[in-house]
């Protein structure tokens, strides 16, 4: 089984004749993945710690606050509340949270079928959304009652959708038919 970094080196020999690269630089790479949760109405902190040790568990790096920047009296949620969490990973741990989530997570979601190409937007960058985070086997032995779900974001340096695709099925990511 080929890792995602290998797969990343290979891209360039794989799509040179389709995109017309003269150089092995113009090939895509995957920069950064960012991994992102909201906390919606938890208003107890023992739940706001319980998702932010959580997703430290998932990523293998603690998540940073992320603090509302406006004041909202419908929603009850006041300026600098917490109101999410974000990891961004870059590097070897990037390519690991993507080979884990290809070939680990994403077969342990109930009822999956593939990602949808709508998913890749028009900058090239891949967002798939999870609804459970205990597809990731660190936290799938924990309560049930306390699921919370996620937003992945694989950012690239491809230059547009149809490129984006193209690499991200070299890659491996499962698309539905």
């Amino acid at each position: 089984m080929m890792l995602t970094k290998q797969k990343q080196q290979t891209a360039y020999e794989a799509m040179q004749e389709a995109f017309g690269y003269k150089n092995r630089m113009a090939a895509p790479r995957i920069t950064k993945v960012v991994v992102s949760s909201g906390v919606g109405k938890k208003r107890d902190k023992n739940q706001l710690a319980l998702v932010e040790e959580r997703l430290s568990r998932i990523t293998g790096q603690k998540p940073s606050a992320r603090p509302a920047r406006l004041s909202i009296a419908q929603f009850k949620m006041r300026e600098g509340d917490v109101v999410g969490y974000q990891v961004t990973l870059r590097g070897a741990r990037a390519f690991d949270f993507v080979d884990k989530v290809i070939h680990i997570a994403l077969p342990r979601t109930r009822d999956f079928r593939g990602i949808a190409e709508t998913a890749v937007d028009q900058m090239g960058n891949l967002t798939i959304g999870v609804k459970e985070h205990t597809i990731f086997p660190e936290t799938a032995d924990e309560d049930l009652k306390d699921i919370f779900g996620l937003a992945i974001t694989v950012v690239t340096t491809a230059k547009g959708k149809d490129e984006a695709l193209t690499f991200f099925r070299h890659l491996g990511i499962p698309f539905k038919k």
